[in-house]
């Protein structure tokens, strides 16, 4: 019977620890639809930044009578790949309505203002409805444009206006429902708390990157080479290490601006220190091996001796500390666009949500802020189990994760 090879191993032993199997499921549930993101939004439009004011603050599970009505500037029709990674920009306004009633050419609306207000009756042409353009009445005929060169004429008759209410009642009343309630500006929070994951995940995702690269360069050469290049690599370790992560990253920040790709870098360069601290250690542990003097005795560079003998046996510690990091800059970048230095309005960020409604919390609405909270709680945590059982996994000694 063959051995099972180490990584298979590794899954085997993985695999025993349940929670961290199940906490394995839910993070590529979320990595799903954090990349499908637009295509399942119930607001697809970018940024989810659909605004509907008069539906501010409504709790989870709000239903509403919408009208659609079309807009009048040109709107492209983008492909699905697109779509899916910015958004589709809307067709058409939504009007929240209580009431409607059609009388010849024209539907009127009970338009709705707000709970404590009577709804606002209102009139709208429902060729213009439909169209988005206005009407020409000239000799019996409507006309209206559906571009500059793209004129339709219809006679007047109670079939045409028959055919465009029949429109309107099919496809553009509708019934809408916030399961996950409205913010402040009336936007869907189940679409914005959707794209907040995205870009939590893209941020936990490329800052493991850039620290990964740095540190395991930067820890692999410290200790392999030793000497005075270990003691200078070593200094500049240790002062980044006494700084406090947050202060770390608003400092760069600062200096490179506000932005999505800033904060990738910004946060990768703060974890740099912790991935180099651990790869130099486990690097002076392996250089005097007996593989390693063998590697030198036939004459291998020192780049292929770390890169190909000493790097793939010290995968697990560094695979640990990656999950580790992973859940660390969710909660960095959560704590940067709280206070204003992450991604920028409209765009949805779960600390930014929480920054937005974190006064609503003493107030009859607190789930503004406590779903993006739990939403920060609930991956974090799941990520630290992973983390606990890679460790396990790789059977590894917590305390040996820091050097």
């Amino acid at each position: 019977m063959n051995e099972p090879s180490p990584s298979q191993r590794i899954w085997k032993i993985f695999k025993r620890n349940k929670i961290a199997v199940a906490v394995l499921v839910f993070i590529i549930i979320t990595i799903v639809i954090a990349i499908l993101g637009y295509l399942i939004m119930p607001d697809s439009t970018p940024m989810a930044n659909n605004m509907t004011i008069q539906l501010s603050i409504k709790k989870p599970g709000s239903e509403f009578m919408m009208l659609r009505l079309r807009k009048t500037e040109p709107v492209d029709t983008v492909n699905i790949f697109t779509k899916m990674l910015f958004g589709q920009p809307s067709f058409y306004r939504d009007i929240p309505i209580t009431g409607y009633r059609f009388v010849k050419d024209s539907v009127y609306v009970d338009e709705y203002i707000g709970a404590e207000d009577k709804p606002e009756k209102k009139a709208y042409n429902i060729f213009e409805v439909i169209t988005g353009q206005k009407t020409v009445y000239k000799n019996g005929n409507v006309t209206f444009c559906f571009a500059p060169n793209n004129c339709r004429t219809f006679l007047a008759r109670d079939e045409t206006y028959k055919h465009f209410r029949d429109k309107i009642y099919n496809e553009q009343i509708f019934h809408k429902t916030f399961w996950l309630g409205t913010d402040i500006y009336g936007r869907d929070m189940l679409s914005r708390l959707i794209l907040g994951s995205r870009i939590s995940l893209a941020v936990g995702l490329m800052s493991v990157i850039i620290s990964m690269l740095l540190g395991v360069t930067i820890g692999a050469v410290a200790g392999y080479f030793g000497g005075w290049i270990d003691a200078a690599l070593s200094w500049l370790m240790n002062i980044l290490w006494s700084l406090p992560a947050l202060l770390l990253v608003i400092a760069i920040s600062f200096a490179l601006g506000k932005g999505l790709w800033q904060i990738f870098i910004a946060v990768g360069l703060s974890m740099w220190v912790e991935v180099a601290r651990l790869v130099r250690g486990q690097v002076l542990s392996l250089k005097q091996v007996e593989f390693v003097e063998a590697a030198r005795s036939l004459g291998f560079n020192n780049t292929r001796i770390i890169t190909r003998h000493i790097l793939p046996n010290i995968i697990g510690p560094i695979l640990v500390l990656a999950s580790s990091n992973f859940a660390s800059a969710i909660l960095l970048e959560a704590g940067l666009s709280f206070l204003g230095f992450g991604a920028q309005p409209p765009m949805p960020t779960w600390g930014s949500m929480i920054k937005e409604h974190y006064g609503y919390i003493v107030m009859d609405s607190a789930f503004l802020a406590i779903m993006p909270g739990l939403a920060i709680m609930l991956l974090v945590y799941a990520f630290n189990l992973v983390t606990v059982g890679l460790r396990d996994a790789f059977d590894i000694k917590s305390q040996s994760t820091r050097f």
